[in-house]
């Protein structure tokens, strides 16, 4: 038996504009642009343009360490909603601090993939980038408690109304 590697993540993108300050609310509406490393070949996007949705994997990079949270807690600290477990929540307060995020593929310039409806800020490491298939997303019916239903109602509305 061999020994299992360290895991180790390179960033293979970065988010270039778009959204400036971390916010819980108003993600929608948004452009920005997802720009492939200098040194990845330019055939490793062909073909992604035929998609309209993207799955990327990003680091929240504006937090680190002493924000992981490794307890039950009450989503955004609010006490209308029941404690739960830190896998319960999509936010930094994660062990690996990944973000996955469904945006829409605009249109495609060399490295530059131009998205809407990314939630991550200007400058955001991105460590992976797949097109979103249908026929991998949740089989059967989907369930979840009312309380992210009602967190999220401001989530997606667009930026410039806050």
């Amino acid at each position: 038996m061999t020994a299992q590697q360290p895991l180790q993540i390179t960033p293979i993108a970065t988010v270039v504009g778009g959204h400036t300050e971390v916010l819980d609310d108003y993600q929608g509406g948004v452009e920005s642009i997802i720009r492939l490393r200098d040194d990845l070949p330019l055939e490793t996007l062909q073909g992604i343009e035929e998609f309209s949705h993207l799955t990327v994997t990003w680091h929240f990079s504006r937090s680190g360490p002493e924000a992981v949270q490794l307890h039950a807690r009450s989503p955004r600290g609010d006490d209308r909603w029941p404690a739960t477990g830190t896998f319960v929540h999509r936010n930094h307060r994660r062990p690996n601090q990944l973000g996955i995020s469904y945006p829409r593929l605009l249109s495609v310039d060399g490295r530059d993939l131009l998205v809407t409806d990314l939630d991550a800020v200007a400058g955001t490491p991105v460590v992976d980038i797949g097109p979103y298939f249908t026929a991998m997303g949740p089989r059967g019916p989907v369930s979840e408690p009312a309380w992210p239903g009602e967190m999220l109602e401001a989530y997606w509305r667009d930026a410039g109304s806050r």
